[in-house]
């Protein structure tokens, strides 16, 4: 299912991507203008920009597969029902940490096959951080110039021993996430913004990322798919099953758990949720 991507396609994708990026950084290190869409969000001419040129690089790399971006999302499901292949692109993850300026924003392309993302790019320009995740075959990060490096999950550690690694929202505090953190064995948390959460997961420097508030597939297809290539999971909270895409006219993720370690100890856990 996931032979469609091949090397050279990757390569030429990553690198594309990072194109993208640095022209989003020169929206970034200067004045720019902020208006508000219809749901009360955010949007800045880098979420734009980044829209148009990340649809351009995916039309010219894959002529004929469908594409679905937040920019975009007007798509109705009578169209988009019968996609078995498509993209699902979020432009600017973090717009918020975009205008904050604090360098945790995203963009994040990734592949759908049959509901499921098996291929995401997750870049952060600011950053110069790349990750990358391609199911059954592994996920890497890459910093800067230098060479991807492959990445894994890492176990549940024992929290007498090491703590375990929360991560949580920069702009989405919740009370429902306090109290899922509350009855957890010893923990610390990481507070970070956008799809980094996941990327944090997937490179096992931490261990969970309980989401009990809205989001929707753009925000979550890529790391998703890095996080699975890396060896974790992200779960639907009440089924314990993987987030599937495109299945409804909605475009809203239920809440879930993204976390390192598939086989977790649900009854610690769960009773929590």
């Amino acid at each position: 299912m996931t032979a469609f991507v091949t090397n050279t396609m990757r390569a030429r994708l990553i690198e594309g991507v990072h194109a993208v990026g640095q022209q989003v950084l020169k929206i970034y290190v200067r004045d720019f203008v902020v208006e508000t869409k219809e749901d009360k969000s955010p949007l800045t001419e880098a979420d734009m920009a980044s829209h148009h040129a990340l649809v351009a690089l995916l039309e010219a790399e894959t002529p004929g597969v469908p594409i679905l971006s937040e920019e975009s999302g007007g798509i109705p499901y009578e169209t988009r029902r019968s996609w078995q292949r498509y993209w699902l692109i979020d432009p600017l993850d973090g717009t918020k940490e975009f205008i904050k300026k604090n360098g945790e924003f995203t963009l994040n392309v990734a592949l759908i096959e049959e509901g499921v993302p098996v291929f995401g790019i997750v870049h952060a320009p600011a950053l110069q951080t790349t990750w990358i995740g391609h199911v059954e075959h592994g996920a890497w990060k890459k910093e800067g110039e230098g060479p991807c490096y492959m990445i894994a999950t890492r176990s549940l550690p024992d929290p007498e021993q090491d703590p375990w690694q929360i991560v949580s929202s920069r702009s989405h505090a919740s009370l429902e996430v306090e109290a899922f953190c509350a009855g957890l064995p010893k923990y610390e948390r990481i507070v970070v913004g956008s799809s980094l959460k996941f990327c944090l997961i997937a490179e096992g420097k931490a261990d969970l990322y309980p989401r009990f508030g809205p989001t929707c597939e753009w925000d979550t297809a890529a790391a998703q798919a890095v996080v699975t290539a890396a060896g974790g999971a992200v779960l639907n909270i009440q089924t314990l099953k993987p987030l599937l895409y495109n299945q409804q006219e909605s475009l809203l993720n239920p809440f879930f758990i993204a976390c390192g370690e598939q086989e977790l100890p649900w009854q610690v856990i769960r009773q929590h949720a």
